[in-house]
């Protein structure tokens, strides 16, 4: 969308080129430009020799039909009619009609205007611009002299500050002048991107903001309202009430009417209101008539210890400096603001009359809209079944003054008077440049600038140097900037203690471009409390550090219940309206006004549970070296000859490794301590069980070559063979276990599912079916070994060990059948101690059932460590 709008934005560039630069006398070049486009718009229309434009907003809504700039464009619907707008549009041809009666400004130049209606579309906006600057003529033809007259010579508008940027943007590379009265940005203040932007209108700096600034200031965040029963009280109460939910500077404890008229019973139960509220603030909206009659009841009542602070209407009123109110009124804070007025707008406004003989054109469409939109009737012809569903057709001689519009509420003028001195200032801009003598002019060669040959930049900079005063006593100038900085003073009621009342200056406010500023000698403000300090005006206490707000249901959002923070959230500032979640590795102090690390739990070393496995690893490891020094020491001997040294002698360095890899398993998670355990543990049990397996084997082998014609079996099971198959299947699970690192290797993690404020350090395999691999060698093994032990436990006992592996694979094989839903159902470290355990517990289990009847033998029972006594009950049993 908005490359659309840049290209053409791009495209009118160009046309708006074609038009300015016609203005340069060069014979190279055609005298004449025609206009590519031309858009048909919402409008009202007036002839002058000098034309001023303006862009409002007059709908709400509106639709594109065809949204290309090089075709003929359609008109846009819009919908939604703004009587406010429609106002604001009206005061600017109300004020252009007002200077061509003024014989003293502008004599001899009748003004006309062309104002359309935006939509409140960007789109719009600025097609509507585009057109007051490029005009509306199809082909314009300048001869050689470069005489003739702008379409427009300056803007009105517009409303919004998106617009007005948009807009400047355009009439900034032609310094075309664009008088806003309703764009508050700050950043139109910057004159290298904006050169021809000027505005009538501080950045939102009311009367009703301004006293928000000071309850702001002192921290009076409940303060009752009252105002009076007119246009002027009810619309201040209205636009406090929004503005100071808009700003968040507090609530309303109450917001009352004040009657006219000496209404004792009303006035009684609103002092009464006022006397048993907890607000200690009173703002006041309303006319000195009003305050009598308040101030009678207040002083009936005897209540003290309020903080008044006035409006406009009665900051000044002297009587009510009275010694009778003062010791009541003493102390008040006012606002001296002035809001606009313009005479004789609402008279204008009665003689609007529609277009009967141009219904369906755009040039003064706007008014039959607002007539149709007011009186709920339609022009002829209507719209198809609107006299059927009972709609009235409009006539043209409805009276205004007979209906309720707002167009007629002249009461509050506020954008309406920026758009009249807007006016003004482009009128005396113009009238400052037609009254200006040759020879003595501000451009080179001391020239002057007239309509005939005007550049904008002329009167742009007359708009610089205007200075003028309203009727209504303003005075209206640009500074640098081309921006109207008014200043509200703040009025205090001094009470002086001879009895004497002043009325003293103690601060303004002001608009800057840091926005609303706000200054108070605080010093010089008179308090009328014993404490001689501002008063406290709250509905709830702040809440400390730790807690957050909880509005109560039912009451303004200033009364609240303070609620302490819930576990993991924090709040390190007063009033925190939400707790604050700690980050992920922290958690919040037993106060909850700040973050502290998580603790940090995994299976450590010194931690009794820790401990206890790590004795237990490094006592199985002991053992192992105890055995094989004995299997060494005693290798000559007819035990352990007899049971297949060399097998054992591995089975016993894999049964060491096996209770080492368990180490691995405690301390913190590293990535290599989590690729590392598996890989190890898978390895060293597979060791392990290959060589059990093979022994098995050679069991069965030994016997089955005992018997006749049984030699040749035992060629299959030599040394090398033995070696061969036990690295075989050891090498398929350094295979598996590669492939599982490479693919989805095991990763520390930080485990916070079970405790939110703890984390515990894991780690995850990464693949569980690499894990589940790697378990199922593991179990293929031992199932295969216990099968053949099981086989073979019939055999004689001379020949072989099959009943001791029987029960050692039997032990392993219930071990890891129990390790399974143990490790799955275990949080964080307690998983890793399962199986830590599962490992020393199979482990024990093949030291003891394998190793622990030949160390009986050869440590207890030497005489029975013979060949003799072997082959002895190999005879007994045949």
């Amino acid at each position: 969308m908005w490359a659309f709008f840049y290209v053409n934005l791009l495209v009118y560039f160009m046309l708006l080129y074609s038009y300015f630069s016609s203005a340069v006398p060069t014979p190279l070049y055609s005298t004449s430009c025609q206009l590519q486009g031309q858009f048909h718009l919402n409008g009202m229309h007036k002839a002058g020799n000098v034309v001023l434009g303006g862009v409002f907003q007059i709908h709400f809504f509106s639709v594109f039909p065809d949204q290309s700039f090089i075709s003929e464009p359609q008109q846009p619907t819009c919908n939604g009619f703004d009587v406010l707008g429609f106002r604001q549009a009206q005061t600017m041809a109300f004020v252009i009609d007002e200077i061509n009666r003024n014989s003293n400004l502008l004599p001899n130049v009748t003004l006309g205007y062309s104002l359309y209606d935006n939509c409140l579309e960007l789109g719009i906006g600025l097609r509507a611009a585009l057109s007051l600057a490029s005009g509306q003529e199809k082909k314009v033809v300048v001869d050689e002299t470069c005489v003739g007259t702008l379409p427009v010579l300056g803007i009105v508008g517009d409303s919004a500050s998106t617009s007005s940027i948009a807009i400047s943007t355009v009439y900034g590379l032609y310094r075309v002048p664009l008088v806003s009265y309703f764009a508050t940005c700050s950043c139109l203040s910057d004159r290298q991107k904006f050169p021809s932007f000027f505005r009538t209108i501080p950045s939102d700096a009311f009367q009703v903001r301004a006293m928000i600034q000071i309850l702001i200031l002192f921290g009076w965040t409940w303060a009752g309202l009252l105002v009076s029963d007119d246009d002027y009280g009810l619309h201040a109460a209205q636009s406090f009430q929004s503005d100071l939910v808009q700003t968040g500077g507090g609530c309303l404890a109450y917001v009352e009417i004040l009657p006219w008229g000496n209404d004792q019973a009303e006035l009684r139960r609103i002092v009464d209101i006022m006397r048993k509220s907890t607000a200690r603030v009173v703002i006041v909206f309303a006319h000195e008539s009003h305050m009598i009659n308040l101030m009678e009841e207040v002083v009936r009542q005897n209540v003290r210890g309020l903080q008044w602070m006035a409006s406009e209407a009665w900051t000044a009123a002297a009587v009510l400096q009275t010694p009778h109110l003062m010791p009541y009124l003493g102390g008040t804070l006012g606002i001296a603001i002035r809001r606009g007025e313009i005479p004789g707008l609402r008279d204008f406004l009665l003689q609007i009359r529609p277009d009967l003989q141009h219904n369906n054109s755009h040039g003064n469409s706007i008014i039959n809209q607002f007539w149709e939109n007011t009186f709920q009737c339609r022009f002829a012809p209507p719209p198809t079944g609107w006299v059927e569903a009972g709609g009235a057709l409009c006539t043209g001689n409805e009276v205004l003054e007979n209906v309720k519009t707002e167009l007629l509420d002249i009461s509050n003028l506020r954008s309406e008077y920026n758009v009249y001195k807007a006016v003004y200032a482009l009128a005396y801009a113009i009238d400052a440049m037609l009254r200006c003598v040759q020879g003595r002019g501000p451009f080179s060669g001391h020239s002057c600038g007239n309509l005939q040959r005007l550049e904008p930049w002329q009167l742009v900079y007359y708009l610089e140097k205007v200075n003028f005063t309203t009727p209504f006593g303003d005075q209206v100038s640009f500074d640098e900037n081309g921006d109207a900085l008014p200043i509200y003073d703040v009025m205090n009621w001094l009470w002086l203690p001879d009895g004497r009342t002043e009325v003293q200056n103690v601060g303004a406010v002001k608009e800057s471009f840091k926005g609303e500023e706000l200054t108070l000698d605080e010093d010089k403000i008179f308090w009328n409390f014993e404490s001689k300090q501002p008063p406290k005006s709250v509905c709830s206490e702040s809440c400390p550090l730790g807690t957050r707000m909880a509005r109560r249901k039912g009451e303004p959002v200033c009364c609240f219940d303070c609620l302490p923070c819930s576990e993991g959230k924090i709040s390190n500032k007063t009033d925190s309206m939400e707790c604050t979640s700690c980050p992920e590795d922290f958690w919040s102090s037993p106060q909850r006004d700040h973050c502290v690390p998580k603790k940090t739990e995994f299976l450590s070393y010194y931690e009794p549970l820790g401990i206890f496995l790590t004795t237990t690893s490094l006592l199985g490891t002991i053992i192992c070296a105890v055995v094989l020094v004995i299997f060494t020491y005693h290798r000559s001997t007819p035990m352990v000859r007899a049971n297949n040294s060399e097998l054992s002698f591995m089975l016993l360095v894999s049964l060491k490794l096996c209770f080492l890899c368990s180490l691995l398993f405690m301390g913190r998670p590293s990535l290599w301590t989590c690729q590392l355990r598996h890989a190890a543990f898978g390895i060293s049990f597979v060791l392990c069980v290959s060589c059990i397996l093979v022994k098995t084997m050679v069991v069965l082998a030994v016997f089955k070559a005992s018997k006749p014609g049984g030699g040749a079996s035992l060629k299959w099971f030599g040394a090398v063979q033995q070696r061969g198959s036990v690295l075989a299947l050891t090498c398929i699970q350094a295979a598996i276990c590669t492939s599982w690192i490479v693919s989805a290797s095991p990763a520390p993690h930080k485990n916070t599912q079970y405790y939110n404020d703890r984390i515990f350090y894991e780690c995850v395999v990464g693949s569980t079916v690499g894990f589940a691999v790697l378990l199922g060698y593991i179990g293929l093994l031992a199932i295969v070994s216990f099968l053949l032990a099981f086989l073979a436990r019939n055999l004689p006992d001379n020949f072989n060990e099959a009943k001791l592996i029987t029960f050692s694979m039997l032990i392993f094989c219930a071990v890891w059948v129990a390790f399974v839903p143990a490790y799955v159902n275990s949080p964080g470290k307690y998983a890793d101690a399962v199986e830590v355990f599962a490992i020393l517990a199979s482990s024990f289990g093949l030291l003891v059932a394998l190793f622990g009847p030949k160390c009986y033998i050869i440590l207890l029972k030497p005489e029975r460590n013979t060949k003799k006594a072997i082959m002895g009950r190999e005879t007994t049993n045949s």
